[in-house]
C-alpha cells in the first residue's frame, strides 16, 4: 500500500473518531504486544527452511510440544496413576488397569477429571522450545566444523540436544507428575485434593525436600535422554533423507 493512500486511510480514521474516547495505555501496550507476535510469525512465515533460525525452530518446537499435550496429557494422567498403586494384592488396588482407570475416572468427573493435570503439561512441553532451538544449533555447529556424515550429525545433535531440553524442563515435570498423582477426590473415593493449583504443589515439593526435590530422579532421566533421542532423531532424519522431494 503506497504512502498517499495510507495517510488518507488514517486522515479519514482520525476524523471519523474524533468524538470516541482515546484508548488507554494499557489498551496501546495490548495492542503493540499482538502486533509483535503476528509480526514475527509473519516473518517467521515467510522464512524458507534452510533460513529458519535456531529461535524459529525453538517456536516450532513449543507449538509441536502444546499440541501434542492433547494427546499426552490423558495417557500420562493415567500412567501417574498407575505406577502409585503400591498395594501387593490386586484386589486392593483402585485400578485393576488403564482401561479400568479411564472408565472410572470419566464416570466420576468427566474429561475434565482425565485431563486433570493438562496445565502442568503445556507448562513443561513449553521447554521444547530449549530441545529444538539448541538440536539446530548442535546441527549447524556439527555439520559446518566437523567432517561428521550427515547421520553422525543427527546423532550427537538429538542426543545432547535432549539432554539439554531434560536440564532445563525436569523441575516442571517433577511438579506435573506430583500434580497428576494427586487425588482427585469425590465420588472416586481416592482421597482428597491437595493441589488445586501448579503453585500449590510446587511449594509442598520445596518444603518437604528443598531444592534437591525438584531433581530428583533426575540422573537416570540424563542417561537414559542421549542413546534414546539420539537414535530416535537420527531414524527420523534419514527417513526424511530418503523420501522423494
Amino acid at each position: 500500500m503506497s504512502a498517499p493512500v495510507q495517510s488518507a486511510i488514517v486522515n479519514t480514521g482520525s476524523k471519523s473518531g474524533e468524538n470516541e474516547a482515546q484508548p488507554t495505555a494499557v489498551h496501546k501496550t495490548y495492542k503493540g504486544f499482538l502486533a509483535g507476535i503476528f509480526s514475527g510469525i509473519a516473518k517467521l512465515s515467510v522464512t524458507t527452511k534452510s533460513q529458519l533460525p535456531a529461535f524459529g525452530h525453538g517456536i516450532a518446537g513449543i507449538m509441536a510440544g502444546w499440541t501434542v499435550s492433547f494427546v499426552a496429557a490423558p495417557v500420562e494422567h493415567v500412567k501417574a496413576r498407575l505406577q502409585i498403586q503400591y498395594a501387593v494384592d490386586n484386589s486392593k488396588r483402585p485400578y485393576s488397569g488403564p482401561i479400568d482407570c479411564c472408565t472410572k475416572i470419566l464416570r466420576t468427573h468427566g474429561f475434565h477429571g482425565l485431563y486433570h493435570g493438562l496445565a502442568a503439561t503445556l507448562l513443561f512441553r513449553t521447554f521444547f522450545f530449549f530441545w529444538w532451538g539448541s538440536y539446530d544449533i548442535f546441527t549447524r555447529l556439527l555439520s559446518n566444523r566437523t567432517s561428521l556424515s550427515a547421520p553422525a550429525v543427527n546423532f550427537w545433535a538429538g542426543g545432547v540436544s535432549a539432554q539439554v531440553f531434560w536440564m532445563t524442563s525436569y523441575p516442571s515435570d517433577v511438579v506435573k507428575q506430583r500434580i497428576m498423582a494427586d487425588p482427585l477426590g469425590g465420588k472416586l473415593g481416592d482421597g482428597d485434593r491437595r493441589f488445586l493449583r501448579w503453585k500449590d504443589a510446587a511449594k509442598e515439593i520445596w518444603r518437604t525436600d528443598g531444592l534437591r526435590g525438584y531433581w530428583r530422579g533426575f540422573l537416570p532421566c540424563f542417561m537414559r535422554a542421549f542413546p534414546a533421542n539420539a537414535v530416535a532423531l537420527l531414524a527420523f532424519e534419514s527417513v526424511m533423507r530418503a523420501l522423494p522431494e
